[in-house]
């Protein structure tokens, strides 16, 4: 086996039935594997789900070491601290049970973390599957990078010291963009860390209307105060950073659907090549793939 000792990888599990075993199975099949994979059952109720994880914990024929550790509900964010606490690598992978990763994702982002001593995450761009087909292309970057949206999946690998000096997730948000929050916790301590991006899709992120991903976005003003007041001395710092970045978003959508209202006009026909490309390539962290996936399902 090819093992990278410096990664332990902790899945998430609520629920969530046989996907769980595609999560596993996608860290069996890396071609650098993780020295141990942790998965926190946060207090699954499915008899399904439950059955199926006795199963992943009896199976010795399992290539990587598998703990599984049961708790009372209370939230991803929760689950993923329980996990990390368990951990003893330098660096962590959190995954959530419901999706699963290409062969290379943890050696070629364990790579950027190895040549880069200020990066204090890093993950890659998503294939998104289920309601939605599309590739996202999340960019990463500095802390100003992160004040108007989140710039990188909640399934990254992190640097397991940052995580103690910021404190780890915050349990009290249990309504969504949690992880949003946890990268401006660690690039609020370490104001020359940046996180870095593999541009390659090498995670298979699971797109539902029902998911909890895509249920947040109706909270979306509210989380984002919740975010702004906690964060306030970083957005004060980089205020202009912050509103340039929302206008540029705001800008981008609006002359997409002014293009869209134009060519529909003029044509009756359908959608015009830049509806076609968001479509194709939603953005990520400002609710564009949850209405690319809210598009879709009515399609």
């Amino acid at each position: 086996m090819n093992v990278n000792d410096d990664v332990e990888a902790v899945i998430t599990s609520f629920n969530q039935k046989s996907m769980i075993h595609e999560a596993v199975q996608s860290l069996c099949c890396q071609t650098m594997q993780p020295k141990r994979i942790i998965i926190v059952d946060d207090g699954s109720t499915d008899e399904m789900s439950i059955q199926v994880l006795q199963e992943i914990e009896t199976d010795r024929e399992l290539p990587v070491p598998i703990m599984i550790v049961r708790q009372p509900n209370g939230g991803v964010s929760a689950a993923r601290n329980a996990g990390i606490r368990k951990t003893e690598a330098p660096f962590v992978l959190a995954l959530d049970g419901d999706d699963s990763l290409e062969p290379g994702y943890v050696e070629e982002v364990c790579k950027l973390l190895y040549e880069n001593s200020d990066m204090i995450a890093a993950s890659s761009w998503m294939h998104t599957f289920g309601v939605l087909d599309a590739v996202v292309r999340p960019g990463g970057g500095s802390v100003s990078s992160f004040l108007s949206h989140n710039g990188c999946p909640a399934t990254h690998i992190f640097r397991r010291s940052v995580w103690e000096q910021c404190g780890g997730y915050d349990e009290t948000m249990r309504s969504g963009f949690e992880d949003w929050d946890f990268f401006l916790n660690m690039l609020e301590i370490m104001p020359d860390g940046f996180i870095g991006m593999v541009e390659k899709p090498l995670i298979n992120y699971r797109t539902t209307p029902a998911s909890s991903n895509i249920r947040s976005m109706d909270k979306r003003l509210e989380l984002m105060r919740f975010i702004i007041e906690k964060h306030i001395d970083i957005y004060k710092e980089h205020v202009l950073d912050a509103v340039l970045g929302v206008e540029a978003i705001s800008m981008a959508r609006l002359y997409g659907w002014e293009s869209e209202i134009i060519h529909s006009k003029m044509t009756n026909g359908g959608m015009c090549g830049g509806s076609d490309q968001f479509m194709e390539n939603p953005s990520y962290g400002d609710g564009g793939m949850a209405a690319a996936v809210r598009i879709a399902s009515v399609l």
